[in-house]
């Protein structure tokens, strides 16, 4: 069965104070079409949960600069001004987490485990608030899950089953977001048939994938 779908009809999938799991490095490979629909259906109180915050009119950026988001979860912002302005003034909150825990917390969340223990940060500012656990003399945090309402994923070619392909760096935090959404969609630059892509090169299988968006122009 097909999964492909007009770019519109993502908007049924939205609310107000959703969480958003979204695939990118700086914008390389974050899903230019999907933050639009988002941005242009209006919704708002968005938690967004990615590596960093890109540009402010690259990746994610559009969306808090325009006051949409109410949190980001990220390793990274300050290629992006406008969200480092929005916090120091009150008006965002940003949680920063190490970058290999938050892959790992993404990949606890798509796996149904309650939880990674990680010595990435004892005894700084990351452990403030969090559960610390000895184990062999060795000291460890206990960081929570991540799970989102949806996922979006910039991909190279998808078949109409959602089996997907990335180009070079694109791929970066893509498959991993697809295992911890309750629903997840596919912004591929092209769809082709089914059985058209070599199951070899397949990297995110059609079972984590719910919908594929149509590239513009077809």
């Amino acid at each position: 069965m097909s999964k492909v779908i007009e770019i519109t009809e993502i908007r049924k999938h939205l609310f107000d104070g959703m969480t958003i799991l979204f695939g990118g490095f700086m914008g390389v490979g974050t899903p230019p079409r999907l933050i639009q629909a988002i941005l242009d259906s209006e919704v708002k109180d968005l938690t967004l949960i990615g590596n960093d915050t890109a540009f402010v009119d690259t990746g994610v950026g559009p969306l808090i600069s325009n006051k949409r988001v109410k949190k980001v979860i990220a390793s990274h912002i300050g290629t992006n001004a406008e969200t480092g302005r929005q916090m120091i003034a009150g008006e965002i909150e940003v949680e920063l987490v190490p970058q290999g825990t938050l892959v790992e917390r993404i990949r606890a969340g798509g796996a149904g485990l309650g939880g990674i223990l990680t010595p990435t940060g004892v005894g700084t500012m990351v452990e403030e608030g969090k559960q610390v656990i000895e184990l062999d003399s060795k000291k460890y945090l206990l960081e929570r899950p991540i799970r989102a309402d949806i996922a979006i994923i910039g991909a190279h070619l998808a078949d109409k089953k959602g089996n997907l392909t990335y180009q070079l760096t694109t791929r970066n935090f893509n498959p991993i977001i697809a295992f911890a959404a309750d629903k997840t969609f596919a912004e591929p630059d092209e769809i082709v048939e089914v059985g058209s892509i070599d199951p070899n090169y397949v990297v995110t299988p059609a079972a984590l994938i719910d919908y594929v968006i149509l590239p513009e122009g077809h």
